[in-house]
């Protein structure tokens, strides 16, 4: 029983090898596919703050916060990493634990009618989660990985895989369409029950390797009709191809050549951000323990628990402020001077440090009503001025490389343009 993979767009991406970004700092950032405005900007702040300027302090240097997902690389860390747990089975939880963790904080309203079943009907996580359970039971007690004895290859033949791959997935989308971020943003992480620091870094680091080998596309998944379950047929449709980005490579390591410290605030999953952020082969080479992510509770055998981590606010939205405050502000005496990111869930950080001289949006074409898409016509308004806080960065959706302007383009789309 194969998928089909849906080829939105012509597959002309190049792999990024990793680490392989030039750090040429002394001569400024390599012109890349850099936008030259926002590059000249953000090397005037290195030239300004770092440790070559007259008032630079080792002992209080400045810091940089980059968000991750869609800002430091093409595409989302954890999305890519749950469809590799869901492909290759990559799971701690038994059939019981699974369930403790969809249903967390779940309300049981219906989603939104977009997510209707092949019937047209609604579903909602009551309907859903027993067809999930009762496949993943399936799969549990015969898969090789689990308690079962066979191969991964015979157990994906089963009507039991396509369900609980797609459901999950579908469920995922359906959460984050339908409830707040508060609701939505952890839900994904709880899937990592059952798991260790040491298994979810090994998780990042394949996922990482498969999808720089996989074309930017769209996917699309369809429950099978052989097994509809309580919820009916559904249909869940995704963006595949992450892709690292040499310019962030290089930025993150001319940033810290020259006297910065910098920071990770991403709304995905503390362990996962760890690995790609430091991992050698990636090209970050970040410090994980200069990593601000979504915290959970674990077992006293470091064994992950589906519950948030006590006393610790999420890191999104306005909790992406409230982090750095405790942590990074608590620690330095003072705000970051440059924010990057690319989302609502960064644009409380981008607006409530008074230390901030530069942030860099990279352009998604955000909703013009949010503070991020005011944030991005600023910038267009006040591109080539030297004294602008907003620098919109233009990228290639078709690719997953940035260009040489401000202008983003939509997967499936040939002309780029700077605002939505």
């Amino acid at each position: 029983m194969q998928r089909r993979l849906v080829l939105l767009t012509p597959l002309a991406t190049a792999l990024v090898a990793a680490g392989c970004a030039s750090l040429s700092t002394a001569q400024g950032l390599s012109p890349g596919h850099w936008d030259a405005f926002n590059r000249a900007q953000i090397e005037g702040l290195i030239a300004s703050l770092g440790k070559g300027s007259p008032g630079y302090n080792a002992a209080k240097p400045p810091y940089v916060v980059f968000d991750w997902d869609n800002t430091s690389v093409f595409l989302d860390i954890e999305e890519a990493s749950l469809i590799y747990q869901l492909e290759n089975l990559v799971f701690g939880a038994t059939p019981a634990q699974l369930e403790v963790a969809l249903r967390k904080n779940i309300p049981k309203k219906d989603f939104l009618p977009a997510h209707n079943n092949a019937a047209g009907k609604p579903v909602n996580i009551d309907l859903l989660v027993p067809d999930i359970v009762a496949s993943y039971t399936w799969l549990y007690q015969n898969y090789s990985g689990f308690k079962g004895s066979q191969p991964l290859a015979a157990v994906k033949l089963s009507p039991h895989y396509i369900a609980f791959t797609t459901k999950v997935r579908y469920l995922y989308e359906a959460i984050g369409d339908t409830f707040d971020h508060d609701t939505a943003y952890p839900w994904v992480t709880y899937l990592f029950v059952g798991m260790t620091e040491a298994q979810v870094r090994k998780l990042t680091a394949e996922t990482v390797a498969w999808q720089l080998r996989e074309p930017v596309a769209k996917v699309k998944w369809t429950s099978p009709t052989a097994l509809p379950g309580q919820a009916g047929v559904v249909s869940v449709s995704w963006k595949n191809g992450l892709r690292l980005q040499p310019e962030m490579q290089e930025l993150y390591a001319a940033f810290r050549n020259s006297g910065f410290d910098v920071w990770v605030c991403s709304a995905s999953f503390v362990d996962v951000i760890k690995e790609i952020s430091s991992n050698p082969a990636f090209g970050y080479n970040n410090p994980p323990e200069r990593v601000l992510a979504m915290e959970l509770e674990r077992d006293a055998n470091g064994v992950i628990q589906p519950e948030f981590r006590h006393g610790y606010d999420q890191t999104q939205g306005p909790g992406k402020t409230k982090n750095i405050q405790r942590f990074l502000v608590g620690k330095y005496g003072y705000g970051p001077c440059f924010i990057a990111g690319d989302s609502e869930g960064d644009q409380n950080m981008m607006a409530d440090f008074a230390d901030t001289k530069k942030v860099l949006i990279v352009n998604r074409l955000r909703d013009p009503k949010t503070d991020i898409g005011k944030f991005s016509a600023m910038a267009v308004q006040n591109y080539g001025k030297p004294d602008t806080r907003y620098l919109l960065q233009g990228r290639d959706d078709n690719t997953g490389q940035w260009v040489a302007s401000q202008l983003h383009t939509p997967l499936g789309a040939t002309q780029g343009k700077a605002l939505k």
